[in-house]
């Protein structure tokens, strides 16, 4: 269940993360009832096809019937037959602020979810569990935003160029500079898109001839900016250290393939903290390993930069590391700053070539001024430069709130994932028929949660995943635990074998300390 380490040499605290297989009954009875999805979509697909029931899908003219498919009619099986089942769990449109509680617009459909009608009511104050809304900073407080309002007077909502021709304002200046302050790194650019920052950015820094050795759970972000590059990828087991080393090595020994030259550059791509499985890089041995190889570091912080480490600076806080063992500090404003867009940080030399080169920079619209200001006030409440220690307690209230809630689910009985300060936490619901049927209850007892399955995790892997917030009070994460106890029951999702913790102090806030 545990997957702990307490090496002295690397870690300077305990490292715990939560990895529980399913009984072998969960497994066997997820993959039935994919089977028997998959025998009544081919049986409903013939009975569309002879005019038996509706055809609501996208289909070809008659005209076109020589022509190569525009769709591919078996790729989109599993969207017609299985997602629309249960397509009413997702955009959902919401009518507020993403806060610890949101207004949701109510809608039906007449038709098993192929359309939906809004109904003009509003659903009020459920409890926001899916955004990543990390230290409360997505907000509608008159004072706490009234820099942000005399900044849009100032500037408008647009800049209407890119960086490199009329697009860089004195608030894009001043944000990088506080950025790079916060980081601990010589400079810092900014982006209008967190998504772009990396695939906009990786393919400027490796091409043809260089290698890409990738975490097998890595954003789509990262996925999308190695295969843009052109470079070699290789992947690497989930923070699995022996894996990337045996990577390294034969990258080492045996060079590009064929040719058998050295590789220009081996990059290591990783996350902060995994979105869907709320791990924690093993920052420390990666560290460790790029240094003995020679190989390059680009980390994505876009989780965990506010939401780890003692004042919220990120997994190199939180192992206490120095910015100058990671090559490309990488990062989002969307998440913990309540804003847009992202950062890419580290030495002079790197953000120099990229402000030159990056496709993001030439091509792409500059930030929104004020998006950057509230990323510069977001980030100078972290930093105590607004007079207040309003940012730190933020950053305690989330760890504090993430500790509850994560012990009190495994006291529950429910398999989560991920590690214990990580404010990602997925609950494990594997079968796909109770993917539909735990939202649809959650939200009648106003509760807003974010699930997943296939394709997006393993076909054996569904599951909710739930963010915590600063913002987040007692009260609320209590009221959607005592959902979760009654809902676990109803659904049978208690599937954790291990038995419920019999000290619970040890998951107290009071955590071990950096060894100096």
């Amino acid at each position: 269940q545990k997957n702990g380490v307490s090496n002295g040499t690397l870690y300077k605290k305990t490292f715990i993360e939560h990895f529980e297989q399913a009984p072998m009954y969960v497994a066997v009875l997820t993959f039935l009832g994919f089977g028997v999805g998959t025998i009544f979509g081919y049986l409903r697909d013939f009975m569309r096809a002879w005019g038996l029931e509706k055809r609501n899908v996208a289909a070809e003219r008659e005209q076109q019937k020589d022509f190569v498919p525009l769709y591919q009619d078996f790729e989109n099986f599993y969207t017609r037959n299985l997602y629309m089942r249960i397509r009413d769990n997702w955009n959902r449109p919401i009518c507020s602020v993403p806060g610890p509680q949101f207004d949701l617009m109510e809608r039906v459909t007449d038709d098993y979810n192929w359309t939906f009608r809004f109904t003009g009511r509003t659903i009020k104050n459920v409890i926001n569990m899916g955004s990543y809304n990390y230290l409360g900073f997505a907000e509608t407080d008159v004072n706490a935003l009234k820099t942000v309002t005399i900044e849009l007077q100032k500037y408008g909502t647009g800049i209407c160029s890119t960086r490199q021709e009329m697009g860089t304002l004195d608030k894009h200046v001043e944000l990088e500079k506080l950025v790079a302050n916060f980081l601990g790194v010589e400079d810092a650019m900014v982006f209008g898109m967190g998504f772009a920052t990396n695939s906009m950015n990786i393919p400027a820094l490796v091409g043809k001839g260089c290698l890409i050795l990738s975490d097998e759970l890595n954003h789509t972000s990262l996925i999308l900016g190695a295969r843009l590059s052109g470079a070699t990828i290789r992947i690497f087991k989930h923070n699995n250290m022996q894996s990337l080393e045996k990577l390294l090595r034969d990258a080492i020994i045996y060079g590009q393939p064929r040719s058998r030259r050295a590789w220009r550059k081996i990059i290591i791509l990783v996350e902060g903290i995994y979105s869907m499985e709320g791990s924690i890089v093993r920052l420390p041995e990666i560290v460790s390993l790029k240094k003995k190889y020679k190989a390059y570091l680009y980390l994505d912080e876009a989780h965990s930069i506010g939401a780890v480490g003692a004042t919220g600076r990120g997994v190199v806080e939180y192992f206490g590391m120095s910015p100058d063992d990671v090559d490309v500090l990488m990062g989002t404003f969307t998440k913990s700053f309540g804003a847009a867009g992202g950062y890419i940080a580290g030495k002079k030399d790197l953000v120099d070539f990229l402000r030159t080169h990056s496709h993001s920079a030439v091509y792409a619209t500059s930030m929104c001024p004020a998006v950057a200001e509230q990323i510069i006030r977001a980030m100078k409440c972290l930093m105590g430069l607004d007079g207040t220690t309003q940012g730190l307690q933020r950053v305690r209230q989330l760890g504090k709130n993430t500790r509850y809630f994560r012990r009190r689910l495994h006291e529950m009985g429910f398999i989560i994932y991920g590690n214990d300060d990580s404010p990602v936490v997925p609950l494990l619901l594997y079968m796909p028929g109770k993917i539909g049927a735990f939202a649809r209850r959650m939200l009648e007892k106003n509760i807003g949660v974010v699930v997943v399955g296939f394709p997006a995790t393993p076909i054996t892997e569904s599951r909710a995943r739930f963010c915590v917030s600063a913002a987040h009070t007692r009260e609320m994460l209590d009221t959607v635990l005592n959902a979760l106890d009654e809902l676990g029951d109803f659904l049978q999702l208690k599937y954790s074998r291990y038995s419920k913790s019999s000290h619970p102090e040890l998951y107290e806030e009071t955590r071990l300390e950096l060894e100096d």
